[in-house]
């Protein structure tokens, strides 16, 4: 690999977490020229990481070449949700039928710090959270749908709606119960917890909704 696909392939990943964490909104005019001299580097990688982030949908090029990151909406959002309900419920019940894995201990130790309830940052929690998601998958066989749900959660992500609260004990407490049944080796509860899991995140962003 030459010294400039790396370099293009860093300035991929930097403005991309940049994206996801929300320091560019969805209504903010972007240039090369602003992003190169913040980036500090040429035009030629940069353009070939937006050419990248185009391609994903994550970034559009308006007519007169200005770039804009690409609003993820509502109706994006449930959907999101109401899949990964229905994909996450059978990897749970399926994680129940194998042997209980260390990652998912490892997860369930971390869930326990944010039950104490108190203000965490939002980058904070996600890391842990989606730890907990992959490790559901992994624990279930399912290594492709870990990367189905990278992709997923890089969507819902970018979704405002998403950065609006910074208390986590209730999602951590749905997602150790979603790991005690999963070592109980309880199928049936197992999957009903992930459900009972992605129920509570829908109602939140409706609720959230409703209020404005």
């Amino acid at each position: 690999m030459s010294d400039k696909e790396t370099l293009a392939q860093q300035v991929y990943r930097d403005l991309k977490q940049r994206i996801l964490e929300g320091q560019f909104s969805s209504d903010e005019m972007l240039t090369e020229r602003t992003l190169a001299l913040e980036s500090g580097i040429s035009r030629t990688p940069l353009r070939a990481a937006i050419s990248r982030l185009e391609k994903e949908n994550v970034i559009s090029r308006l007519p007169n070449g200005a770039l804009m990151v690409r609003p993820v909406t509502v109706e994006q959002l449930l959907e999101i949700v109401q899949v990964r309900r229905l994909l996450e419920g059978s990897a749970a019940e399926r994680a129940a039928s194998r042997p209980f894995t260390e990652e998912l201990s490892q997860s369930r130790e971390r869930m326990r710090y944010f039950t104490s309830g108190g203000d965490i940052e939002f980058d904070l929690f996600w890391i842990d959270d989606d730890a907990f998601h992959n490790a559901v998958a992994h624990a279930a066989g399912l290594p492709l749908l870990a990367s189905m749900l990278t992709e997923m959660r890089s969507i819902a992500r970018r979704c405002t709606i998403t950065r609006t609260h910074d208390r986590f004990d209730q999602q951590a407490l749905e997602h150790i119960a979603v790991i005690d049944a999963i070592e109980a080796r309880d199928g049936t509860a197992a999957r009903a917890a992930m459900e009972v899991h992605f129920d509570s995140v829908r109602t939140r962003f409706l609720g959230w909704l409703a209020r404005n």
